[in-house]
């Protein structure tokens, strides 16, 4: 089943190249759009619309819980620990993810990204315990 793992973390890695396609587009768009010139965004990307910040704070998240996501990947691999409920936890965190993206980049309601949030991460306080449960 350990195979069953590398589709949850493959699909984790699309989707932040899905991501930084949205920020390269929004950004393109602002360019073409004059909303923002090269000497606006030389030293730092606060002129940038709305929508393109939070397209960058989107792709700088993808870097940050999923880096758990992914050191929990290699660890069920090498443990062992790769039955159904760890796959399934895997599944759920990078649908979150997917989701807080969707949300993120969108309508941006904090109260439902935050829910949505934890919810990923209480998938990967999950993970962790059936990681230990496998070694201890």
């Amino acid at each position: 089943m350990t195979i069953q793992l590398v589709y949850p973390a493959l699909a984790q890695i699309l989707w932040t190249f899905v991501v930084l396609g949205i920020l390269f587009q929004r950004r393109r768009v602002a360019f073409r759009d004059k909303e923002v010139g090269m000497a606006d965004i030389a030293v730092s990307t606060e002129r940038y619309p709305e929508s393109a910040r939070l397209a960058a704070a989107n792709y700088a998240n993808q870097f940050e819980t999923p880096v758990l996501f992914f050191a929990l990947i290699m660890l069920a691999m090498e443990v062992g620990a790769t039955g159904t409920v760890i796959v399934a936890l895997a599944w759920a965190f990078v649908l979150t993810r997917v989701v807080h993206t969707l949300i993120h980049t969108g309508s941006n309601r904090v109260p439902v990204r935050a829910a949505v949030f934890a919810l990923g991460v209480v998938c990967l306080f999950c993970m962790t315990l059936d990681i230990l449960a496998t070694v201890l």
